[in-house]
């Protein structure tokens, strides 16, 4: 199993909107977030020169998508999102152990926003992430490295 990252281009576009409509809809509706291609787009586009494809034996599987504040010695995860057919490989779990491992150089912080009814927070919660924020429909996790 070969996993690999690599600097998203427009060209992805297509890949990561099919993606964000697999991976996110259904978590997005929970809560009554907008779901058209405009509103995927958008939260696409965001930070999106930090934006990498994940990877599996050069197919793209997922993104990742993280940025550093260094006044703040602050790392933001922006997005994580791998296929469904390829969760459970503990392939979310390996890229932010990465992070995490790149965070610890500088003792920096992670932070990450996860909407309450997506499962994802239990992983979060399993690799030492905790709540410091209740929004209406999200929750503010943060790990310190």
């Amino acid at each position: 199993m070969d996993l690999s990252l690599r600097q998203a281009s427009e060209k992805d576009i297509p890949f990561l909107l099919s993606l964000r409509d697999k991976t996110m809809n259904q978590y997005l509706e929970d809560v009554g977030i907008s779901t058209t291609n405009e509103e995927h787009e958008k939260r696409i586009c965001y930070e999106f020169a930090h934006a990498k494809i994940v990877e599996l034996d050069n197919e793209p599987i997922g993104l990742f998508k993280a940025t550093y504040n260094k006044d703040l010695n602050y790392w933001h995860l922006v997005q994580i999102q791998i296929d469904p057919e390829y969760q459970g490989l503990k392939i979310g779990r390996t890229l932010i152990n990465g992070l995490i491992e790149k965070a610890a150089i500088t003792s920096s912080k992670i932070g990450l926003s996860v909407i309450k009814t997506n499962p994802a927070q239990q992983l979060y919660l399993q690799m030492g992430f905790v709540i410091v924020k209740k929004a209406d429909d999200e929750y503010l996790m943060e790990l310190q490295a």
